[in-house]
């Protein structure tokens, strides 16, 4: 039997849904068209598709999935990627779930049974993707994935499963590949320190292709420091995870800091990490028709920064369009170490002093989630800012 939900998302998801608030109803998807025969679809999704008007054989093709509660049109209304295609010339999917699948209409990221290389959900994406190339003369080898949420959990997986099909991945609020196979740890990777070493996440990536040589799918990994849906641990893990894969080190090549409160750090070109000060569960996006602005806000649609357009720049989808690349950062470093402020206080005061947050009587540092133990004030420890509102432990560095 399938999964139906995620062990209390619902509550969250409301809460989410609170605190963002849900935008006026979306403008008409008339671009926006549903492909009904696409081929094998074991997982029982539905396939949407834009196509830039006139596009070309040849040019680069982008699978767009959508997060909990939300649809194919919600993601082509606010993500930002139809502009974006229109601009650069590329094809998007939009795959789409629904509540026969799961009751929030999740993509079931935590189920062998529908996200690995062949089976259920993942194997009916794989499809859409053969369904588009074969329509358009697509260019098999600029194959991408993207999601939010769930959608990015599931993208992950989808990088791992067929890293022979998706040449690069845009994580926004996901989890690392296969951190769940039942929807007890999907909680618990949503929302914990799973403590595993580089080469143990990496080891579930390889373990999806056996034999599988590369090369491997290059990956951007997008996370807010404020999000207590998907914890910003996840970040962290999909940076160990992905860097792993790569066999390049966790220690950044360089960092910059970009619109929205953004610091993007990158790791040989192979895995960047954009960790947003403050934002909460969402896809970050920025309105406005400014070179590097898409998207429009609506519910988990967060304005700040155009996610989809640093993504797309990353896949290398503005390769000879004569568009803008990505303004010049603000500040430019190359890091060796970790820097940044470093504080040592109880966790009370950690908490107190917005370096912290406590759940039931436990205290875990703000970005990283990493556990400080009891919420009092007799228990000490050290945090380092990493990024603008990213706390990690540092014991014994301050």
């Amino acid at each position: 039997m399938r999964k139906l939900a995620f062990a209390g998302l619902a509550a969250i998801t409301a809460a989410v849904l609170t605190t963002v608030g849900v935008a006026a109803a979306d403008p008409p998807p008339s671009s926006l068209v549903q492909v009904p025969d696409f081929g094998a679809n074991p997982g029982n999704l539905a396939m949407y598709t834009y196509t830039p008007a006139g596009l070309g054989t040849g040019r680069p093709v982008v699978v767009a999935l959508h997060g909990c509660t939300q649809s194919a049109a919600d993601y082509h209304a606010h993500s930002g990627w139809p502009e974006l295609a229109d601009r650069w010339r590329f094809e998007v999917v939009f795959p789409q779930t629904s509540t026969a699948n799961n009751s929030l209409k999740c993509f079931t990221w935590f189920d062998p049974a529908d996200d690995t290389r062949g089976k259920g959900e993942a194997a009916s994406i794989k499809s859409m993707v053969d369904k588009a190339v074969a329509d358009h003369g697509s260019d098999r080898s600029r194959v991408f994935v993207t999601g939010l949420s769930a959608g990015g959990g599931m993208a992950a997986d989808l990088l791992a499963a067929y890293p022979d099909v998706f040449a690069g991945g845009g994580i926004d609020a996901g989890l690392p590949a296969q951190c769940a196979t039942s929807i007890t740890q999907a909680s618990s990777c949503q929302q914990n320190d799973q403590r595993l070493t580089p080469a143990q996440w990496a080891s579930k990536v390889k373990a999806q292709y056996p034999g599988y040589g590369g090369p491997w799918p290059r990956v951007a990994i997008w996370q807010g420091t404020g999000d207590y849906t998907v914890y910003p641990v996840n970040g962290t893990e999909l940076r160990d995870q992905w860097t792993a894969v790569h066999g390049v080190s966790q220690t950044p090549t360089s960092t910059q800091s970009l619109p929205g409160g953004t610091t993007l750090t990158t790791y040989a070109d192979k895995v960047q990490l954009y960790s947003i000060a403050g934002m909460g569960h969402g896809t970050a996006v920025d309105p406005g028709s400014g070179p590097a602005q898409c998207g429009s806000t609506g519910a988990y649609f967060l304005a700040g920064i155009c996610s989809s357009y640093y993504t797309g720049v990353f896949f290398g989808l503005d390769n000879g369009s004569g568009t803008t690349t990505p303004p010049p950062p603000t500040t430019t470093t190359t890091t060796t170490a970790p820097a940044g402020t470093c504080v040592s206080a109880s966790n009370y005061a950690h908490t107190q002093a917005g370096r912290a947050h406590q759940s039931a009587g436990q205290t875990y540092a703000n970005g990283s989630n990493q556990a400080m133990g009891l919420w009092n004030t007799f228990t000490v420890h050290a945090l380092r800012e990493t990024s603008p509102g990213y706390w990690v432990l540092a014991d014994g560095q301050c």
